[in-house]
């Protein structure tokens, strides 16, 4: 893990990151206000938000490929954490999880294997004060600098194998076929397991895929090697998706070749 601190990204103004091929400008982010409008708590086991919040500097995450909704990140930390406390996510990409810690006053921590992702997190919570937020450079599987029982919730929404591909560093997971993924998120589930306090949660949002003419349950999977780092199963919420970019080109090949499109993902909620 290696400290990507604000002042270092701060001499990165005006310059350009990309990350899964597509360019951003790291410039003083614009403030779309600092709440949502109508939020409201989800009480049941499946979240459905067909228009994605744009509050705070949310609204420049659209283009960010495979970012999650910023809604899921506040219905998480409000009611799996409180006020003050430590919210880490360990593939913090473009900062969704990050930035709703920030809103509700908790201490942000990220990290991420790509650099120019860092630099991204840290473009986006570029606004008032800091509160504590820590970024890092680094693996998932290795969170060297992070002493052990010493977080108060994780959440994170990794890749899915290597359906989008964020970099060409060496240890990316997002580089992986689907069986090496699923075996290395053991290792990743270890290190959350020996971080997170005792009886605090990990939240983690991840979906699944089709290869081969078989429907590839990588959310399944990925959850077993976390129950197999010691953590226990709290819920199993599912999430509808909307708005993907691609639907009509696969609805198309479902017709042509008789098959259900993926539209959901599991947002599974464990407890150490």
């Amino acid at each position: 893990m290696i400290p990507l601190t604000y002042e270092k990204y701060k001499e990165y103004d005006g310059k350009e990151v990309s990350v899964a091929g597509v360019k951003f400008l790291l410039e003083k982010p614009v403030l779309n206000g600092t709440r949502p409008k109508d939020f409201q708590l989800q009480t049941s086991t499946v979240y459905s938000f067909p228009k994605r919040g744009d509050w705070a500097t949310h609204h420049l995450n659209s283009s960010y490929r495979g970012n999650f909704a910023p809604e899921i990140a506040r219905n998480m930390i409000l009611r799996y954490s409180r006020k003050g406390e430590i919210v880490f996510d360990p593939f913090c990409g473009s900062g969704t999880t990050l930035i709703e810690a920030k809103l509700l006053d908790r201490k942000p921590i990220g990290m991420d294997i790509n650099k120019d992702s860092v630099l991204l997190s840290w473009n986006r919570l570029d606004f008032g004060k800091s509160n504590g937020a820590k970024l890092y450079i680094g693996d998932a599987r290795r969170m060297s600098r992070i002493r052990s029982d010493s977080i108060d919730f994780v959440l994170t929404h990794p890749p899915y194998a290597n359906i989008i591909r964020y970099s060409r560093r060496q240890g990316d997971l997002s580089l992986l076929d689907r069986p090496s993924f699923i075996r290395e998120m053991g290792q990743v589930a270890s290190e959350i397991y020996r971080i997170l306090k005792p009886g605090k949660f990990f939240a983690m949002l991840i979906g699944d895929a089709r290869a081969g003419g078989k429907y590839r349950p990588i959310a399944y999977q990925a959850m077993k090697q976390v129950l197999g780092a010691g953590f226990s199963l709290k819920e199993d919420i599912i999430k509808l998706q909307w708005n993907c970019s691609s639907t009509g080109y696969w609805r198309s090949q479902s017709e042509k070749y008789n098959f259900h499109l993926i539209m959901h993902e599991h947002l599974f909620v464990f407890r150490k």
